[in-house]
């Protein structure tokens, strides 16, 4: 399939009758929920990335699947935009809203279906909040593994949609590696069902293939997750370091040694300082970097590879390694590093958060680079990441009030990530692309490349009204970006033509 440079951002109507829409959803079901006016619909502006905002036409917010299908119907039949929106906590402006187009809200869905502890399996409705499967599986002996900062209010809907990860995902996978089927809607509002509750199933891996697709193929209304039994113990080591490259050199070292930590989390002063006066968690504030190292499992295992971590904490230059002395202290100190995006924005007015991934071995190239970008725009950045599996979250600190400062930022971010596919990461690592990284796919990924993805969204959703102006760029944005970032005289995409 060809991509024109001058193919529209999305499939809708040039010229959108609000009335018209309103009219025909609330003929068709007079008992759904339509908000419309404009104290209705600011709330739903944005997603929790604040700094974008757009106004929907209309927000609807369906209790019953059929809802749900006739909602797509009429949207699909009038050309009308939809973007479906769970919990409203994404980072990356996935659930943005457009302003000519539907925000489908699916939070109502929130049941938990069955909980089966034989097959180690739960169905769950896409608005049910990630840490409640967790809570009901408990008394089993089961959960769910993979658990982001926001697991006490993110939907598993949106966990599927941005294929989220966690603390825990180095030893047990993403949203992908712990999910066994989902049931969608097309755009058409025909029925799917990708994967199987079986551990494998035949022909393309389509479920894969929709995890992380940000809201662009489908719109979920069932999901079944793995459960895992919970592990018989866990223990936290905490590691201070005087320099940030000794501490990165240290989580080379675990990981060589055939260690594979349950977690495995970094921070460097700033964030360690501003955690630690929010949660007092015991935090070293004077130390440069830090590591928060969870080893689960058996306990003669685990009391092993405690000792064997120790010391390779110690041969990398720790200048003191604590073991968590009981569960009290383990749970703090991993609450001390999940509240550590709000404890940021306690000494900042407002911060923007990254999600680029590297390869482990980059990681003091990359904080360097970070520190020289932040003195070069004038703005702190705090530095929290998943150590074990190199997804950094670069927290940057600034004031919208401030004239210049928001954009400041943005353009700081972006240059964080155009760093982190330098040396051969990505721009995401579970955030994921939505508005807010759409130009820096254009670094990551070629002119063939971008085409292959609108061919699988054309194959999807052929008008483009899922979710628009999302997540893939089109070539002629492609074109423009790269026109703009000129590096050593090289413009990315040198096949396009400029404008």
């Amino acid at each position: 399939m060809n991509i024109l440079h001058d193919e529209r951002v999305d499939g809708a109507l040039p010229n959108i009758d609000k009335n018209q829409v309103l009219d025909q959803l609330s003929r068709a079901m007079p008992d759904l929920e339509i908000l419309s006016s404009t104290e209705e619909l600011t709330p739903y502006e944005c997603d929790g990335l604040s700094a974008y905002r757009v106004m929907p036409l209309l927000v609807v917010i369906p209790t019953r699947i059929d809802q749900v299908q006739t909602i797509l119907k009429t949207c699909y039949e009038l050309r009308v935009p939809v973007v479906a929106r769970g919990a409203g906590t994404g980072l990356s402006g996935g659930a943005l809203p457009h302003e000519r187009g539907i925000l489908l809200v699916m939070a109502r869905f929130n049941q938990i279906i069955e909980v089966n502890p034989l097959g180690r399996f739960a169905r769950a409705q896409p608005g049910v909040r990630n840490l409640a499967i967790s809570q009901a599986s408990a008394s089993h002996g089961l959960y769910y593994a993979p658990d982001p900062s926001s697991q006490i209010a993110c939907s598993i809907g949106g966990n599927v949609a941005e294929n989220a990860g966690g603390v825990h995902c180095l030893k047990y996978g993403l949203t992908v590696n712990n999910i066994l089927k989902v049931e969608i809607l097309t755009i058409e509002g025909e029925p799917l069902t990708l994967g199987s509750d079986a551990l494998d199933s035949p022909g393309f891996d389509l479920l894969a293939l929709f995890t992380g697709s940000e809201g662009m193929l489908g719109v979920i209304t069932e999901v079944t997750v793995k459960l895992l039994p919970k592990p018989q113990v866990a223990r936290v080591l905490l590691a201070s370091f005087d320099c940030v490259k000794k501490a990165g050199a240290a989580v080379a070292d675990i990981i060589a040694a055939g260690i594979i930590p349950g977690g495995l989390e970094m921070m460097d002063n700033l964030s360690i300082r501003a955690s630690e006066d929010f949660i007092h968690a015991g935090y070293p504030v004077d130390a440069a970097a830090m590591l928060l190292c969870e080893l689960d499992g058996v306990e003669a295992d685990v009391q092993e590879d405690c000792d064997r971590v120790k010391t390779l904490l110690e041969l990398a230059g720790a200048t003191e390694v604590r073991l968590a002395k009981d569960e009290a202290e383990r749970v703090r100190f991993w609450a001390g590093r999940k509240n550590a995006f709000p404890a940021v924005g306690r000494i900042s007015p407002d911060y923007y958060c990254m999600d680029g991934t590297i390869p482990r071995r980059e990681l003091p190239r990359v904080l360097n680079g970070i520190e020289e970008l932040s003195n070069t725009y004038g703005l702190r950045v705090a530095n929290v990441f998943h150590a074990g599996d190199g997804n950094m979250h670069p927290l940057i600190l600034f004031d919208a009030n401030q004239e210049g400062e928001l954009e400041r930022a943005e353009a700081l971010g972006g240059k964080i990530l155009e760093l982190c596919v330098e040396v051969g990461g990505s721009i995401t690592g579970e955030h994921g692309v939505g508005r807010e990284k759409i130009n820096q796919m254009c670094a990551q990924f070629n002119g063939d490349e971008i085409t292959l993805m609108h061919a699988v969204k054309h194959a999807f959703d052929k008008h483009g009204l899922l979710n628009p102006g999302k997540n893939i760029p089109t070539l002629n944005r492609c074109a423009e970006f790269g026109s703009m970032h000129i590096h050593h005289g090289n413009l990315p995409f040198p096949e396009l033509e400029r404008f």
